[in-house]
């Protein structure tokens, strides 16, 4: 088989990218022994499917009954093209402000291809339907079943040096997040500039919290103002900047621009009466009829998330605060133990229902049932995150009093584990409004580290463990019956390190929007509680900033260079974060605030329902008051995007303009005449009819 040589090309390679061979993309071929005929025909099949559509392959021994497909682009001018229309297509549906030139080398002389934009058109180019330009493939479904999966390979030097870059400054700026974008696709650089948005405007309530702490104590009402305005300020501002970036790295609008669900399924087809196209259609009522059913599954996650929190609370409240017999100090890690082992099972049982709900939904395109998809997932983790901190401010303090006769039943259970004969002692129950702050340094601190350790350190010492079992089971099958693997030598290293890259995670950014949302949701709600939390996030941000890289560079799979032109729906969810936190804060300060200046911070007063109303009521308008403040100002704001926007449109008009101007004088100038224009016209005629007379003469002759 010919060497991974042959797939150069004459151009220049990015830097790191021939280390590569200059491949785009790897697909593990999975050839299993049961249906291996089945499974050769596929291959080819695939092979042909790829081939037809401009793309060459090159193929490998992978490992446990697998092949490695390498596939690039045929020539440089199928990427052009590819990269033409993709452009066309973006300016037509209005995510680009100027079309791209017909001059194909001018064109990519002025706006180059980056490699994360050549590695998204060969992935849409392998992946689209067949009726659409691609070669329709589709992992692991239908005819595809063995092909597991398509991944980019990783660019080892970009990794190397950006890693570097990372941990070397202590904020990253727009270069940084340019060449992010050029690699990785504005997917994964709208997450980088969130964080870093993000960890910047941490600095404010860090300072704020820190002085509260250290001069008024917990539950401030200074405090809890600062918080409320600066959420706003903080959620107005991303809302601008996030369109100001879209519109730079020009991707405004391209959420329009929507993939279609390979995974669809469509009632019938109908003419759309704009385009005239037959498009696939599938009944909005019945989607309406699915998606009704969020209500009793929202429900379903409050009743067993919620029970098993309250449950596991109440179970803490009377060993912490009642329970006063032996074993204690142990007894108390119990309701933590059994949450931490039943929250993932039912988490993942909740999970797994939002998944087939939001496939019966049937959504037609890709960034639809990722959006359903969230808004499903967001449910959980508010009720995960966010409960046991809203049974203690809304439940334990203000009524604790009237449910200690409810926990006479662990009492009865801790009297039967109780030997024979003898009593455990007790002790006289009062609430502490401190439990919350308590809460609040679990998951702002302890939960930050272990979150940290098992998503950036555990996943490696995972990686690097089972690399060394292999190791020994290969050295064990090559004594035996085994044969081992025997590559090219220009070639071992590096189809050595594609086999360890197939057996890496898939990276979903998903997961890390989660996971700040969740801080955020953590800040703007009970903070009050411990303004300590925004240093400990301004900490653990720098921290998370930088594993993030090294969980994209080392840890995962290169991701798909998707574009984005937002966040997406965690707007929504940081919108709602920010409108909530203002109202739970008020009324956390109105149920905790000390009775007098000089007493200890955190003791109860004689609350009235009255004055937590009031207080709520109050902030909501404060909220709504200063969010139309803060949009009425930045209104006033020119951002750089909105220029280099407003630019372009205005040298579009103004070539339109002259471009029309100019015809209107030529036309002015040859009217003096009307003979003088038949005359022109009576020449073009004859010229024209020259023409076609030596066509037709050189057709007669070929012929």
């Amino acid at each position: 088989m010919a060497s991974f040589k042959n797939l150069y090309s004459n151009r220049k390679l990015d830097p790191g990218f021939d280390s590569n061979f200059s491949v785009d993309y790897v697909i593990p071929y999975n050839i299993p022994e049961e249906g291996k005929a089945e499974a050769e025909a596929g291959f080819i099949q695939l092979i042909e499917a790829l081939v037809k559509v401009g793309l060459t392959t090159e193929v490998r021994n992978g490992r446990d009954r697998s092949l490695l497909i390498f596939v690039k682009v045929a020539s440089e001018k199928v990427l052009s093209d590819q990269v033409y229309w993709s452009r066309l297509s973006d300016w037509l549906n209005g995510a680009r402000t100027v079309g791209p030139d017909k001059d194909l080398a001018s064109s990519f002389r002025d706006e180059p291809v980056s490699e994360a934009e050549r590695l998204r058109v060969v992935y849409l180019l392998m992946t689209k339907p067949k009726n659409e330009g691609g070669a329709g493939i589709t992992p692991g479904s239908g005819l595809w079943k063995n092909v597991d999966s398509i991944f980019p390979l990783h660019n080892h030097t970009f990794n190397r040096n950006w890693i570097q870059k990372m941990s070397s400054k202590y904020i990253i700026d727009d270069t940084n997040l340019n060449e992010i974008r050029n690699s990785f696709g504005e997917s994964i650089a709208f997450y980088f500039a969130f964080m870093q948005s993000y960890f910047k405007f941490l600095v404010f309530p860090a300072a704020a919290g820190f002085a509260t702490y250290s001069l008024l104590g917990q539950f401030s009402w200074l405090y809890t103002v600062f918080v409320s305005l600066w959420s706003v300020v903080f959620f107005e501002f991303w809302k601008r900047k996030e369109v100001d970036l879209a519109i730079q790295w020009g991707v405004r609008g391209v959420s329009n621009i929507q993939h279609p669900r390979p995974q669809f399924e469509f009632e019938h087809e109908a003419e759309d009466p704009v385009t005239g196209e037959m498009v696939k259609v599938y009944s909005p009522f019945k989607r309406l009829g699915t998606q009704l059913l969020q209500i009793p599954f929202a429900l379903a996650c409050i009743l067993v998330l919620g029970t098993l929190i309250a449950t596991c609370n109440s179970l803490e409240i009377f060993i912490t605060e009642v329970y006063d017999g032996p074993f204690k100090q142990y007894l108390t890690f119990l309701p933590t133990v059994i949450l931490v082992v039943m929250t993932p099972t039912f988490s993942t049982v909740l999970q797994a229902f939002a998944e087939r709900l939001t496939q019966m939904e049937n959504y037609e395109t890709l960034d639809a049932h990722h959006a359903a998809l969230v808004q499903k997932q967001f449910v959980l983790n508010f009720i995960v995150s966010y409960m046991a901190l809203f049974f203690t401010a809304f439940v334990y303090i203000p009524f604790g009093n009237f449910l200690v006769p409810y926990l006479d039943i662990w009492r009865a259970a801790a009297q039967r584990l109780t030997p024979s004969g003898k009593a455990f002692a007790t002790q006289e129950f009062v609430i502490n409004p401190a439990r919350i702050s308590n809460q609040m340094f679990y998951f702002t601190v302890t939960a930050q580290v272990v979150n940290l350790i098992t998503e950036t350190m555990l996943p490696y010492v995972k990686r690097q463990v089972l690399n060394e079992a292999k190791e020994v089971q290969s050295k064990i099958t090559n004594n035996g019956q085994g044969k081992k693997i025997e590559d090219p030598p220009e070639e071992e290293a590096f189809l050595n390190r594609v086999r360890s890259e197939v057996e890496l995670e898939t990276y979903d950014v998903t997961n890390d929007y989660r996971e700040m949302v969740v801080q955020f949701g953590y800040l703007s709600l009970f903070s009050v509680a411990w303004p300590l939390a925004a240093c400990c996030f301004l900490v653990n941000n720098w921290v998370e900033l930088r594993s993030d890289a090294v969980k994209i560079a080392i840890t995962s799979r290169r991701p798909i260079p998707w574009r984005a032109d937002s966040i997406g729906p965690w707007l929504n969810a940081l919108g709602f974060l920010s409108w909530l936190g203002t109202l739970t804060s008020a009324a956390i300060v109105s149920l905790c605030s000390s009775k007098d200046p000089n007493g200890a911070a955190g003791s109860l007063t004689d609350h009235k329902g009255w004055a937590v109303l009031l207080s709520v009521f109050l902030a909501e308008h404060f909220y709504l008051a200063v969010q139309m403040a803060v949009r009425v100002v930045m209104s006033k704001m020119n951002s750089p995007g909105v220029q280099k926007e407003r630019k372009e449109r205005f040298l579009m008009k103004k070539k339109l303009l002259q471009e029309n101007l100019n015809q209107e004088v030529d036309e002015k100038a040859a009217a003096p005449g009307i003979a003088k224009t038949e005359e022109i016209s009576r020449a073009v005629l004859e010229e024209e009819a020259r023409q076609a007379s030596i066509r037709g003469q050189g057709l007669a002759d070929e012929m």
